[in-house]
């Protein structure tokens, strides 16, 4: 799992249909610390997340297993909303 953080949504006029009813959303990947890192990305999202949450992300082929139709062509799922981070030294 990795994290990131919904900075917008994508508006599709026409998506595949094994993504009915799912909203994608705009992901920019954090570190544990909540520093930006690599390029945005799109993500469908499975727990009705919002922009600015902090969450938890998968991608490949796990991404698409997070669907009732694992069989798609999702590259990138949102699979939880982070809460809290804890970091053992506990600087967060």
């Amino acid at each position: 799992m990795k994290l990131g953080k919904v900075i917008g949504r994508v508006v599709c006029s026409e998506k595949l249909s094994y993504f009915d009813g799912l909203k994608l959303l705009l992901l920019q990947p954090i570190d544990e610390e909540r520093e930006e890192y690599g390029s945005a990305l799109v993500a469908f999202d499975t727990v009705q997340a919002g922009e600015g949450d902090i969450v938890m992300y998968e991608g490949g082929k796990e991404a698409a297993k997070s669907l009732p139709n694992w069989f798609n062509p999702g590259d990138a799922s949102i699979i939880g909303i982070v809460d809290n981070i804890n970091l053992q030294d506990g600087s967060l």
